[in-house]
């Protein structure tokens, strides 16, 4: 087992000291680092199961799951701060994939419920997932219906006055066969498309609730296919109102999206900690491989890299966290970027330790296998370069109708030459 060195927040670099944290920011920061360096490496890592479930326990149990709810059911803060949650998986990322996965789970599995849920269920779900004694999950995702959230063929149809009955299947879907509850989507008909889609919540043991498969994916992490059928579910577990599920959806993506940028942020800054560390130790050609001058092009380009995927990152969540009702184009830059950012300098990486980059153990051959994954789940990259370009045409175009109905201004007395 590959046992992580002591990274410190010197792996942020100054990141801290930009004006976007405050310093409960810098506390939160400081506690985790030093709870990471203490304890992830000690926690199970050979069964993935195992691992993530006892990493959901002791996350619970050190008290970090409260930055994913809100503070009136066990939390940190009033609402969702999404610096925190980038901070924390960026953190928990540079340390150990399983750990950032399991930290995000949590709050992605329980984001539509915070956003939406009734005072009941968030009473009644919300402190456990903060304690680390409920496992979350997310199931919006089917064979069909990845991008395409409008394909949607999963219903949830009337049984009776007070349930509904789900069937279909949803797939990928993270901690699948571990987890708790689901935060389901389903068909419900109020209009055409994702317009017609409502969100539930789904207890694990349901009746009709099934795992199909197991997914094995290059970077272990538990993910299932999940069938239902004829699964009874209580019309109070709806989340949010009839046919508000891709409003739902959309919003807990709003703030979880950028975390995936993050997540990716922490694997890059560990893949450019390993490369500094072998550069400067790796002895040929009468010198370091540091020395060289090609090798200190890949470095550059990596710094280069990490720094703008940072600022993208932190801009978007700290516009979240200002109030702003939606930063869809933000956080889409913000993970468009990070992750393919985090792809080419984890590549770097591996290349400049030459064999011992795709040797098993090695840790940039870990953050090889644990990267890609990012620039598919949550919107692959293709997806949010439509996002970001359709936002800006739609900006565009309301600024070009804004101009041809304003007063336009007398351009001859209006002329720079005109003094």
């Amino acid at each position: 087992m590959h046992r992580a060195p002591h990274l410190g927040l010197d792996i942020l670099g100054d990141t801290l000291d930009w004006p976007f944290f405050e310093e409960r920011h810098r506390a939160f920061a400081a506690e985790l680092s030093g709870w990471a360096d203490s304890y992830l490496a000690d926690l199970p890592h050979d069964d993935v199961d195992e691992a993530c479930r006892a990493r959901v326990a002791a996350l619970g149990a050190a008290g970090f799951l409260k930055a994913v709810v809100p503070a009136a059911y066990g939390g940190l803060s009033d609402k969702l701060d999404v610096r925190t949650l980038c901070l924390a998986r960026e953190i928990l990322a540079a340390h150990d994939g399983l750990a950032d996965f399991s930290f995000a789970m949590q709050g992605l599995g329980t984001g539509s419920i915070s956003i939406a849920g009734s005072e009941d269920m968030k009473r009644r779900i919300l402190p456990d997932v903060a304690a680390g004694k409920r496992i979350a999950a997310f199931a919006l995702s089917e064979k069909e219906a990845g991008s395409d959230v409008a394909a949607m063929a999963t219903t949830a149809t009337p049984d009776g006055g007070s349930h509904v009955r789900i069937d279909g299947e949803k797939s990928w879907i993270s901690n699948g066969g571990i987890a708790d509850h689901y935060v389901v989507f389903a068909r419900t008909g109020e209009a055409p498309g994702a317009r017609g889609l409502s969100a539930f919540l789904v207890e694990a043991d349901t009746p009709g609730l099934t795992i199909a498969e197991r997914i094995e994916v290059i970077a272990p992490h538990p993910l299932a296919t999940l069938r239902f059928e004829s699964c009874r579910v209580p019309l109070d577990n709806r989340i949010g109102g009839p046919g508000d599920g891709f409003k739902v959806a959309m919003a807990t993506l709003d703030i979880f999206r950028s975390t995936v940028g993050a997540a990716a942020l922490g694997f890059a800054r560990r893949a450019l900690h390993e490369t500094l560390a072998h550069a400067n130790g790796r002895k040929l050609f009468g010198g370091t491989l540091g020395d060289l001058q090609l090798s200190q092009a890949a470095i550059a380009d990596s710094a280069a890299e990490v720094d703008a995927a940072a600022l993208l990152v932190y801009r978007a969540a700290w516009t979240k966290d200002r109030g702003a009702a939606r930063v869809t184009r933000e956080a889409a830059l913000a993970k468009l970027i990070a992750t393919e950012n985090a792809q080419r300098v984890i590549d770097r990486a591996v290349q400049i330790h030459g064999g011992l980059g795709v040797t098993k153990g090695v840790k940039v051959e870990e953050l090889y296998r644990e990267i890609r994954a990012l620039r598919i789940y949550e919107g692959a990259s293709e997806v949010q370069k439509v996002v970001i370009a359709r936002d800006l045409l739609k900006a565009h175009a309301a600024g070009a109708r804004a101009d041809q109905v304003a007063p336009q201004p007398d351009r001859i007395t209006r002329s720079p030459f005109n003094n």
